[in-house]
């Protein structure tokens, strides 16, 4: 047991890989794929059995700091180590890669024909690289899980992917790409910098961050100022971030990815993969480069605003579902930034709530448009209407999903849309004048209104009405394969809306440190910012 405490992260970021070899070794010696599926299925569920015991010491994961943390020398030549740990911001977002696995397994049970082996191998080596991402403590390695996790999505989309996946794929590509490759710039400059200031070159983030800390290694100038060198940085990290999430106007490759891309590729890339830019903002922008945050927060949330209400407008002309639900995506991830960037408690834990939200309700979304696709392979909202009569549990659970997604009171998408849009409200006056946090707050409402539109009249348009199309007049209501696939995210979205106290608990003191870290300058934020604020529960 003592063994398995201390490798819990390997194990997690190995057994996925080790799956995927044993498939290709397996597909050399045996021909017969069909049991290939199964095979896939226990790795993935294994692995989320294994990632529970993090949620049984949630509590002393919200007393702050890493836990699960092994820091062990990788490339001694360039000082970088193979260091991982977990705390309150990344608690959650393995415990939902874990979760959605053996879920996107499942979508893709009848829906893979052609080359298994190769299909569920991309499945679990791009899990080994999604829990990497979110458990690194190092920058290079977490440069190497953050590249990794590109490829395996990269032919997901372009092998079993739509009419147009070598377009969706190629664009997906070269968005990513290009972003990632700033960072590593940022991140080789950063050792070298770290080397001049302190005489060691170091990727690691924690001795990263005491160096800033301590003043060993700073961006600002003798004035205070922020130097170029320190700006360059910033915007070399948060692009790459940004293009992950996606924000507005970086968002042009997300659409196609999502509507090319097979069922189970759209369901990891809306619950996890875009999860990994807005961590990334949280867990490196903000603490590396706190003044920066500060200076350009205005950017992010003009940006996250307009990315809300672009983002609903356009999915409500939407004529396919699944385009409709990836545009929903952009305007859902705005109210991640904008609470992100409100610097309060409550704007920072509604952001982190509401990556595990969206994860949760947009990744049912898509796998409830793959189940109408299975049976009448169009995704146009134009030939349904009236199915509501021959599925009515698939309706009822539709219905639901949407409500969760618009943001209903005792659903989880209340929460987190409350706490972010109160936070950014009660944002600090030290680092936004005057009313622009009101303001920013008000145009980022209507959001919730025009989700409610294009969500609702999509709802009204496939369900009710006349059974018009004789096509849909012997659709089938859900089996109990998909029953099982979309019941336990059912009771996440009333659990989460319901009691959310465990998932706040667990992550409210890492939030806390970093809040202090980016406001640590900034005129007393801090102590104004609490004074406003009522702890989150």
């Amino acid at each position: 047991m003592d063994f398995i405490h201390e490798n819990l992260l390997t194990i997690l970021i190995l057994l996925p890989t080790f799956g995927a070899i044993a498939l290709v070794g397996h597909s050399m010696f045996w021909k017969q794929e069909s049991h290939l599926k199964w095979l896939t299925l226990g790795i993935t569920i294994l692995n989320f059995i294994v990632s529970l015991p993090m949620t049984f010491i949630s509590g002393k994961i919200g007393e702050g700091g890493f836990f699960f943390e092994k820091n062990i020398p990788w490339i001694k030549a360039i000082n970088t180590n193979y260091h991982v740990g977990v705390d309150g911001i990344s608690l959650w977002l393995i415990i939902l890669t874990t979760f959605m696995m053996p879920i996107a397994v499942l979508s893709a049970w009848n829906a893979v024909e052609k080359r298994q082996t190769a299909f569920y191998a991309f499945l679990l080596l791009l899990e080994s690289a999604m829990i990497g991402v979110f458990v690194s403590l190092d920058l290079l390695v977490f440069y190497l899980f953050f590249e990794a996790s590109l490829v395996p999505m990269f032919f997901l989309i372009g092998i079993w992917g739509g009419e147009n996946r070598i377009y969706a794929a190629v664009k997906f590509f070269i968005f990513t790409a290009f972003g990632s490759l700033l960072m590593l710039v940022a991140i080789i400059a950063l050792y070298y910098l770290h080397y001049e200031a302190t005489g060691a070159g170091t990727f690691d983030y924690v001795t990263l961050v005491n160096s800033l800390q301590n003043g060993s290694l700073t961006f600002l100038g003798s004035g205070g100022e922020l130097t170029t060198v320190g700006i360059l940085l910033f915007w070399a990290f948060a692009l790459a971030f940004a293009i992950k999430v996606p924000i507005f106007p970086l968002h042009t490759w997300l659409p196609d990815a999502h509507t090319e891309a097979p069922t189970a590729g759209s369901v990891i890339l809306a619950a996890i993969l875009l999860k990994m830019g807005t961590y990334g903002l949280l867990r490196f922008n903000f603490a590396l480069f706190p003044e920066a945050s500060r200076e350009f927060a205005y950017v992010f949330i003009v940006v996250a605003v307009i990315g809300i209400i672009y983002g609903a407008l356009v999915a409500m002309v939407q004529p396919d579902m699944k385009r409709l639900v990836a545009y929903s995506s952009v305007a859902h991830m705005g109210f991640v930034i904008l609470g992100m960037f409100s610097f309060t408690e409550m704007g920072m834990q509604g952001s982190l709530y509401q990556m595990l939200n969206h994860g949760i309700t947009t990744g049912a979304l898509f796998l409830l448009v793959g189940f109408i696709y299975e049976r009448r392979h169009t995704r146009l909202i134009s030939e349904y209407g009236g199915i509501a009569n021959v599925m009515p549990l698939y309706a009822t659970i539709f219905v639901i999903t949407t409500m969760a997604s618009i943001g209903l009171p005792f659903l989880n998408g209340f929460v987190g849309e409350f706490l972010t849009m109160i936070g950014m409200w009660t944002a600090p006056e030290t680092v936004f004048s005057g009313t622009f946090a009101k303001v920013a707050t008000m145009f980022a409402g209507t959001g919730v209104i025009f989700a409610a539109v294009y969500l609702l009249w999509m709802v009204q348009r496939i369900f009710f009405g006349k059974l018009s199309n004789s096509k849909n007049k012997l659709l089938a209501d859900l089996s109990p394969r998909e029953i099982g696939l979309i019941a336990p995210l059912v009771f996440l979205m009333v659990f989460m809306g319901v009691y959310p106290k465990p998932f706040l608990d667990a992550s409210q003191k890492s939030i806390l440190t970093v809040q202090e870290r980016v406001l640590h300058q900034a005129g007393g934020t801090i102590e104004k910012a609490k004074a406003v604020e009522k702890p989150v529960h």
